[in-house]
Formats: structure tokens, sequence, C-alpha cells
């Protein structure tokens, strides 16, 4: 066995393809719609690389890229410049794409990866814009083009080589994708295409890059970490063994859990780039620095919550994987401590309520809490009522789930549904169940305790759950004392 293999570090850099969910596409004024199920039908001259067309560059475009960058804390050239990028394939009917090069719209950022039990800081390479391919349909005996992604806008973003596990390209994946859906530029959607990972892997000992191997064309954040994992193994069998690492592209068989040579790697001049003419430079000015997208970034809003609070890592992850959640949860909490003056108990009642129940009722009912009709101030006050104990948990629970089906709005659900603690009422229902179960009633005194909580679901279906448990119990255990 090589004593060097457990010395070995993975070294791990991303390339992530994410297309922007702009109106129109890149170059041309061609629908940008990922829902077109008719092929060929958003195209025209430019996107299909006609002869003597000239391009126009989408304003909108740049101004998600942009807003992306400054997200990512990115130095911005305020000049940047297009190039054409040279290779040959079916799906690209120019014989290039139009990309950035040697000076990209941004350089230099960061993304902080906080999960539980880590914290770490990924420096991001550069961002660039590009047009993105055409899609290859493939049959049995033949394969077809369908050119409406031709042109559609992309960012590749490009990571410098820091992360050093398979977990961690996962958290990283997962952060950008939510990036992109904090901004609203893109859905970053594996089914529909909108984004694409490569990963470019080498081993070596601590802070030295082994001979790097890219993975491409990997679709989803899971297959990204299986596929990382699968060849890390591959090359510390290697090296194990002697073999020496061939610097090459490989694809990912998520069937056969293997990673499969498709080509040597390309290196830069094999691309014979050289700047677009049709395209001026990229001029950031005023007006596009005014339409900038600012927002907190997911591990910005993670680290906050944390600490302003002070939650556990798991509920923290759950609230950030959606903006509006995370505005939902805010908003909820700031107005039921208002009312309770009781911050700690209104944390626990929001995050009880929220995760466990409203979460769980939005799942089963397939719908967004974005466009539900539950308002945060609709739901503190309604967590307010059962803090003050006027109303049970199971009457919290049914007013959610009408509210979410349409059916009744909380404030009326709840209207006749506060708890019964008047012991007057409450002895008045005691006494008829007591009257009209006398065998379950000599069971309990007879020694059966378990008796007693078979009297008391049926006390809290009398009064369809309004009793108030502890003064129900109480009156009950007395009665049957007498």
């Amino acid at each position: 066995m090589n004593k060097n293999k457990s010395k070995l570090i993975p070294k791990i850099g991303l390339e992530i393809h994410l297309e922007l969910s702009t109106k129109t596409k890149l170059l041309c004024s061609c629908l940008n719609n990922a829902d077109e199920e008719e092929p060929n039908k958003n195209i025209c001259s430019i996107c299909t690389g006609q002869p003597g067309v000239l391009p126009v560059l989408n304003k909108e475009a740049v101004i998600y890229a942009y807003s992306l960058a400054k997200s990512l804390n990115m130095e911005i050239n305020r000049k940047s410049f297009f190039a054409r990028k040279h290779y040959f394939y079916p799906d690209l009917p120019k014989n290039y794409q139009i990309s950035q090069y040697e000076i990209p719209i941004a350089i230099k950022g960061e993304v902080i990866l906080i999960r539980e039990n880590l914290q770490k800081k990924i420096r991001i390479r550069r961002i660039h814009l590009e047009e993105d391919t055409a899609s290859n349909v493939h049959f049995k005996n033949f394969s077809v083009i369908n050119f409406n992604r031709a042109g559609v806008p992309l960012v590749e973003i490009v990571t410098e080589p820091d992360l050093n596990s398979a977990d961690e390209a996962e958290a990283l994946a997962e952060d950008l994708v939510l990036l992109a859906r904090y901004l609203n530029i893109s859905q970053a959607s594996a089914e529909k295409g909108q984004i694409r990972f490569e990963a470019n892997i080498s081993l070596g000992e601590k802070d030295k890059l082994g001979t790097k191997v890219e993975i491409k064309n990997i679709a989803k954040v899971q297959s990204l970490k299986a596929a990382i994992l699968t060849e890390i193994n591959r090359q510390k069998e290697l090296i194990e063994k002697g073999i020496k690492i061939i610097q090459e592209t490989r694809g990912f068989d998520e069937i056969r859990n293997v990673t499969f040579a498709q080509r040597s790697k390309e290196e830069e001049k094999d691309y014979r780039y050289f700047p677009e003419p049709d395209l001026p430079p990229l001029v950031i000015d005023k007006e596009i620095e005014n339409q900038i997208i600012e927002v907190e970034s997911p591990w910005q809003k993670r680290f906050r919550f944390l600490n302003e609070y002070n939650l556990e890592f798991y509920y923290v992850n759950i609230l950030t994987k959606d903006k509006f959640l995370a505005h939902f949860f805010e908003e909820a909490l700031s107005e039921l401590h208002e009312l309770t003056n009781d911050l700690k108990e209104s944390k626990k009642l929001v995050i009880n309520f929220l995760i466990n129940d409203l979460l769980g009722l939005i799942e089963k009912l397939k719908i967004n809490l974005s466009e539900s009709k539950i308002h945060p101030h609709e739901f503190a006050h309604v967590l307010f009522k059962f803090f003050k104990k006027e109303i049970s948990s199971k009457i919290v629970k049914e007013a959610l789930e009408k509210a979410l089906k349409e059916e009744q709005k909380i404030e009326d659900f709840i209207k006749n549904k506060e708890k019964i603690s008047n012991i007057e009422i409450l002895q008045e229902i005691i006494n008829k169940i007591i009257v009209d179960n006398k065998k379950v009633v000599d069971d309990y005194l007879s020694g059966n305790f378990k008796s007693l909580e078979f009297l008391l679901g049926l006390i809290m279906k009398k009064t369809e759950g309004r009793a108030d448990p502890q003064i129900a119990r109480q009156i009950l255990e007395n009665t049957l004392k007498r």
C-alpha cells in the first residue's frame, strides 16, 4: 500500500453554469422560456447562427449578473469584454460561443459556508456572462437539436480549488442555488436544465494540487456529491497502485456510480479565444448600478439567525432554505414578541407551529407558503391566543389547515373556539358524561386508571377540543372522588 495515500487531500473547484430568468435571450429578442415544450419555437437568425446577423446585448442579463457579483462580494470590472470561444459540436451552430475571457464581469469573490460544525471561506475566482448552447435530444438510432435554449443567458461561476470534500462541494452548490433564488434571477431548476455543475478534482499532499480531472455536465446537487466521491475514490486507488492520473474530461454514470473518460482535457489555447468583433465593451454605468438587486445572502442570513435568535442550526437551516419562509418567521416572531413581551416563549411557539405544523400542512397540500392566504400577522395572533390559553393546539392546527385550504379565515374559525375554562360549564358536561358512562367510571374506581384518559377524551370530544385539559382533569378527578 502507498504510504502517502492517507496524506492525500482532495482539492475541488466548481464551475456552475446558471441560466438567468430574463424575458428574452442574451443576444436577441427571442423569448427565454424554460417551460416551452414545442421544439424550435423561440428561435431567430441570431440564436441559430445565420451568417450576416448582429447580436444586441440584453441589459436585464447584465443587471442580473452584476447583482450576483455584488452578492458574492466580488470586484466588479466596470469595463469587460466579450470573446469568441471556438469549439465544434452540433448544438453550437456558429461553431463558437460568445463568452467572456480575459476580462470578465467580476473577479475575486467569496462564499462563507456555514453548516453545523463548519465555517469556511470559499474563494470565487470569476463570473462571466455567456450564451447557452442548443439542446441535443438523443433517440435510439438518431439525434435531433432543439434551439429553444440556444442563446439563453448564462452566468458561469468559477471557484478556486478551496473545497476539500464532497460534503463541502454539496454545501457550496446548495448555497449558490439558494442565492440565485433569493435574488430571483433564476429558478435554478435542475429538472428544467437551468443549472449545471462541473467539478475539477485533484489529490495532493497538504496544499499541493495534483493532476486535475474535470467531471462535466452534472445536473443535480446530489449527483455532484456522488460524482465527486466516486472520482476521489478512483484517483486514490490509482495513486495507491502507482498509476499516473491523466488530465482529462470525464462523465458520471449515476446508475453504475462510476466516472468514465470522455476526452483529453482541453487547454485554453484549444478554444482559440479572440475578441468578439460584433459587441462593444460592456460598461457598468450608473443606470445599471441603480437597478442592482440587493439581498441578504443565505450565508449572511444563516449567520445572523444563529447569533441574533440563538437558534439550533437544524432550525436555521430549514428557515433559510426559502427567503419567504425566513421573512415569515421574522415577521411572525416580531409580532408575537410584541404581544407577549416574552421573547423566549414567542420564539419557541413560532418555531414549533411554523416548522412542525404549518410546513407539514404546506407539504401535505402541495402549496407554497408565499402563495397562501396566511399572513405572518394572523399567524402571530392565533399563537397569541394559544399563549393566553384561550385555544388549544388542536384548534391552532385546524385553523391553519382551514386557512391554507381557503375554506375559512383564521379569525372566523377561532371566533367560537376559545377554550372552555369556566368551572360551572365544565362541571355540567362532566356530570353528564359520568352518568352516561357508568361502566367506565366503575372500572376507574376499581383501579383501572386508564379509564380516566378515556373519560377525558369524551370531554374533549363533547367540547370539540375546547375544554381546558388541566381544569377538566382536575374537575373530573374531584368529581370521581365523591
